[in-house]
């Protein structure tokens, strides 16, 4: 099943290469960062707690949850009416209703300049259009979305509440913002509008607190000493592996950069 919305640092490539590091067996399954749901659309799990602190999409998930029918409409319109000046109207709107905003939502993100998220000072999407002008897409299925969307319980949160909220038995998929050329430019240990580093530090004691809880942990992070340091001695498993870097305005200027996996179980 393909993820409906590009996102940045998003895990398509871990499902392609990676998935034999997840248990084979798992109760719920916690995905507290949901962005784009690689993983999630990838697993297929029945009993899922799925949440992010971006409002925008949880609208998305919660409207092909509910009315998927209505949505795929709503971005017919879009799709027939996408021009420059449409979009930027599109940008420029606030809409109330849920299959409304989430359209929106789906609308720039496969309409904007490289699918990049990004909010000003006001919280206001300010992306330019880029180059692509399909907004129905060959391999959306949002029929069996929503049917698998039925079981999940979707909220706008906070990563913490979602994480002590996982008992034992239960997989924790925790994918959190970081810089994604950390490798060259050196890790922003502290970047308070994407990810503080008081969050990273929240987020070890929280999986720290559901692995002692028996919750199962799959997390991936910045391959960087201060990340590594959070989890040392805490009998979790470190694992480097290398992933080609999607954000760039040149495929040629996109090269491999390694990403850290921290496991609680034997893969």
């Amino acid at each position: 099943m393909t993820p409906f919305l590009k996102w940045a640092g998003g895990k398509r490539w871990f499902v392609h290469k990676h998935t034999e590091l997840l248990p084979k067996k798992f109760n719920r399954y916690i995905e507290p960062f949901l962005g784009g749901g690689s993983m999630f659309f990838h697993i297929k799990p029945q009993h899922a707690l799925l949440g992010d602190a971006n409002p925008d999409v949880i609208s998305a998930y919660k409207a092909i949850k509910d009315d998927w029918k209505n949505l795929v409409q709503q971005l017919e319109i879009h799709q027939i009416n996408h021009s420059d000046q449409y979009y930027y109207q599109i940008r420029a709107k606030t809409p109330n209703c849920l299959v409304e905003q989430a359209s929106r939502m789906i609308y720039l993100n496969r309409t904007c300049f490289n699918g990049i998220y990004r909010v000003n000072r006001n919280g206001l999407f300010n992306v330019p259009r880029g180059s692509k002008n399909s907004v129905i897409l060959p391999t959306d299925d949002f029929e069996s979305m929503a049917n698998l969307l039925a079981s999940a319980d979707i909220r706008c949160s906070d990563f913490q509440k979602l994480i002590d909220e996982a008992q034992e038995g239960d997989l924790i998929f925790a994918d959190p913002p970081y810089t994604v050329r950390h490798n060259l430019n050196g890790f922003v240990k502290y970047n308070e509008k994407l990810f503080s580093w008081s969050d990273q530090e929240r987020l070890a004691e929280s999986l720290l607190r559901a692995k002692d809880r028996g919750a199962q942990i799959v997390m991936t992070n910045a391959n960087h000493a201060s990340v590594r340091e959070l989890y040392q001695d805490k009998d979790f498993k470190f694992l480097t592996v290398s992933r080609a870097s999607s954000i760039s305005a040149s495929t040629k200027s996109r090269k491999r950069f390694e990403e850290l996996v921290i496991l609680s179980h034997s893969s």
